[in-house]
């Protein structure tokens, strides 16, 4: 686990800018599982906002349920709990950056430019889009400290997702046709549906910046879940085999467990079918 200090040293300066505002110091979480007849190395990033406001462009309703923005880090973390109780014959590496996207004096700044581990800039157009700056370093430290063979990120990332599919399915982002296809059967199989969208480079466009090498969030109310997917794209260093899940509409939702929302572990059987059906 890494504190704010080694943070810093490894370059994971998006994530340490969503950070800097809260009163509790952001960790980057590591996990590694070894089994010597592994037959595939897995990584894994989960979005692990514990809580977002917003920042600066702070959420003007159902703030309450933003405790549910660490979604995707809880699915990864049970994911590899469950592996090691299992003892699956697979290589796994899990990657959580867990933090608060609070506002106070040191927030980040709509306009402001900031670094990132990939070495990319980015330019912050909405301090709302904050899972897709944590989750691209997490990405790139993935890739360039392990040797995956597959990469998949979980991450409670759009509304927009939402938007195209209600609470039904996650949205399914993948650069790998093989890698799409299994999530999306291991997902039928057992009730955790995804249904695929485009990654056209039409679509990066939009995330093109004046000042920066690419900017957070394209500022249009249209195809917010695709062009989030190709902002973290942009951060996998051309990795063949990467998908990300936007489980914004499935990770948290009625339950006949509770009066309430509450979480639904999605993710969790869907990246375990998923796992059997390749070993």
């Amino acid at each position: 686990m890494f504190d704010v200090k080694k943070a810093k040293s490894e370059g994971l300066d998006a994530f340490l800018a969503v950070g800097r505002a809260s009163a509790k110091d952001p960790k980057f979480i590591i996990l590694e599982y070894r089994q010597p007849k592994a037959k595939l190395h897995l990584g894994l990033v989960g979005k692990g906002v514990t809580f977002d406001t917003g920042g600066l462009n702070v959420k003007t309703q159902g703030m309450h349920y933003m405790k549910s923005d660490m979604g995707g880090a809880a699915a990864v973390l049970a994911t590899a709990q469950v592996v090691a109780e299992l003892e699956l014959p697979v290589n796994l590496t899990v990657i959580v950056p867990a933090l608060e996207n609070a506002i106070d004096k040191d927030a980040y700044l709509p306009s402001e430019v900031i670094g990132s581990h990939a070495g990319l800039s980015i330019e912050v157009i909405d301090t709302d889009a904050e899972g897709r700056l944590i989750v691209a370093d997490g990405l790139s430290y993935l890739i360039k400290n392990y040797n995956v063979d597959q990469v998949i990120d979980l991450a409670t990332l759009t509304g927009n997702s939402i938007g195209t599919f209600g609470y039904e399915c996650a949205a399914l982002f993948s650069n790998d046709g093989n890698l799409s296809h299994g999530l999306q059967q291991a997902g039928e199989e057992i009730g955790e549906k995804s249904w695929p969208l485009p990654l056209w480079e039409t679509y990066g466009k939009e995330m093109e910046s004046e000042i920066a090498d690419i900017k957070n969030f394209n500022g249009k109310p249209f195809a917010g879940a695709i062009t989030a997917a190709k902002f973290l794209q942009a951060f996998i260093h051309e990795h063949p085999a990467w998908a990300h899940l936007d489980i914004a509409g499935v990770a948290f939702g009625d339950s006949e467990f509770s009066k309430t929302k509450t979480g639904t572990a999605y993710g969790v059987s869907l990246l375990l079918r998923y796992l059997e059906n390749q070993l």
